[in-house]
């Protein structure tokens, strides 16, 4: 009796899905791959014929109909010449996998074997790495883990020398999966932390099945503290990634781990999340495959009853056996939209309150950023103008040494005199060399890399070396004083040549130069 009530329970379930919308995304997919795929057969493409009958075999598959998959992949290859081996290998290691799915590990090996011998005569490494990796997966399925090492191993090899990083990570996690079963927990684990590493740098989903392993290895370890940090962490992860089937795996083993741990209030909690979730995965699942198997049905019904309209003309018949099979869906079909829409109502709104939330992380975020850059651009300033006045003073400070020099060489006719003549004009040299021009134009540049640029493109003339010189003392709102004792000239001389530039800029007759500069 419980059983009859849980399939009315399913079948009621169904028939609203249909109404609420979900049904008609999958028949518009199924019905735009369908056509893609008549139109190729009417072009006679043979190549895309192919690919369109590939593309029917994964819309199968993603809805886990592996039969229906592997019927089209099997269409595709009989199109199919030997001069399109790649994507021969690369069909054969689909229906591989729909094999695999089916548990017939047999046919599966068959059609794989087939393809690393395409693969290695044609030298295609991804596709014989794929190939690897999958016959290792049917052989550890039968408990044969020593064959599984060696295919698993075969495939890491192919895919560390195409430097593939995510088909290393995913094999690392299937080695790891072989050692967990043998219980070599230490190996398991190291193989888990390498994917696991790998797929937090890709940014990939398949990090939360690795984080649930890592969960099981140390929780089967004993190490229930950090078995309930990996699990925790599988669990945000697939709540982010919005993946029903990890968050029912994370919830599961968090039931297992409180249990073990004896606190079996927590150890309850999460075992009704999960079975929650099963429940409702159990539910949408088959309403997809009966919505796709429908759709199947419909679909070749309605080109059979053409082919025999066409043949007999029963176009009468036809309609009325149309209608007799559309009040049947229509009753089957009828009462999900109830069922759904509050709680479809309820997830909307906590992810629009999620989505709100982290756009306001996201905001504050960019507003400290600002800060912190606006607050580093000033010390930045204020670092220039300190090393523009130190460069004065040092400036300043040979002048006078150099200068008290001679006249220390003029007033006497000792020995020394030749070598404070010579340390003289070394310090002239040194006044005239341009290393610390270009130190402070780099330093400079980094503040206003854009300034030069702007100023030239505003000038009206050609600027020269002196007056870019003279605009950037001025940008950092040096006096007059401070710019003569930086380039060695009078203040007379620095108020003719801000005379000159000003003449190339297209300044107001009443604006100031400074603040023509503090514009850029």
């Amino acid at each position: 009796m419980r059983l009859f009530l849980k399939w009315f329970f399913f079948l009621f379930i169904v028939s609203g899905i249909a109404q609420n919308g979900g049904s008609h995304l999958n028949d518009s997919i199924f019905f735009e791959y369908k056509g893609e795929l008549d139109k190729a057969i009417a072009e006679g493409n043979t190549y895309k014929i192919a690919e369109k009958f590939v593309q029917l075999g994964d819309y199968y598959h993603s809805v886990e109909i592996n039969t229906q998959a592997i019927e089209q992949y099997n269409q595709a290859l009989s199109v199919l010449n030997k001069d399109f081996s790649e994507l021969q290998a690369r069909i054969k290691n689909k229906i591989g996998l729909s094999y695999i799915n089916l548990k017939n590990y047999l046919k599966s090996r068959e059609y794989l074997n087939e393809s690393i011998n395409i693969s290695k005569k044609k030298k295609l490494k991804e596709q014989l790495a794929l190939a690897e990796s999958l016959l290792g997966t049917t052989y550890e399925k039968e408990g044969n883990y020593l064959k599984a090492l060696e295919h698993q191993n075969k495939s890491l090899k192919l895919y560390t020398e195409a430097k593939d990083r995510l088909g290393i990570a995913i094999v690392n996690e299937n080695i790891g999966s072989i050692y967990e079963d043998l219980e070599q927990f230490e190996k398991a684990l190291r193989f888990f932390t390498i994917s696991n590493t790998i797929f937090s740098e890709l940014n990939h989903k398949g990090r939360i099945n690795v984080l649930n392993n890592l969960g099981d290895v140390y929780r089967k370890t004993r190490d229930y503290e950090k078995a309930m940090m990996f699990t925790n962490r599988a669990l945000k992860l697939a709540e982010l990634f919005e993946d029903r089937h990890q968050l029912e795996s994370a919830h599961k083993d968090l039931a297992k781990t409180y249990a073990l741990m004896g606190d079996y209030q927590s150890a309850y909690d999460h075992r009704v999340i999960y079975e929650q979730l099963q429940e409702e995965g159990f539910y949408s699942q088959n309403f997809k495959q009966l919505n796709t198997l429908q759709t199947i049905f419909d679909t070749r019904q309605k080109e059979s009853e053409i082919a025999l309209l066409k043949q007999e003309n029963k176009v009468s018949q036809a309609k009325q056996n149309m209608l007799i099979f559309g009040v049947f869906l229509f009753i089957l079909l009828s009462g999900i939209s109830f069922f759904f829409y509050n709680r479809k109502r309820k997830e909307s709104a906590k992810i629009q309150a999620y989505e709100q939330k982290l756009l306001k992380l996201e905001l504050d975020r960019k507003a400290i950023e600002e800060k912190k850059l606006q607050d580093e651009i000033m010390l930045k300033t204020a670092s220039l103008s300190k090393y523009s006045l130190n460069m004065a003073q040092k400036n300043k400070m040979i002048a006078e040494t150099s200068s008290t020099l001679q006249n220390l060489a003029s007033r006497s006719s000792m020995d020394p005199v030749p070598k404070i003549k010579s340390l003289a004009k070394e310090l002239d040299k040194s006044l005239s060399e341009e290393q610390e021009w270009e130190e402070f134009m780099s330093f400079f540049q980094e503040i206003r890399p854009q300034f030069i640029k702007e100023l030239s493109k505003r000038a009206t003339a050609k600027l020269s070396s002196t007056e870019l010189r003279l605009a950037m003392l001025l940008r950092l709102n040096l006096s007059s004083k401070e710019i003569a004792a930086i380039l060695r000239v009078t203040p007379d001389s620095v108020r003719v040549a801000r005379y000159r530039l000003r003449r190339k800029l297209p300044i107001e007759p009443k604006q100031e130069l400074v603040n023509f500069m503090l514009q850029f």
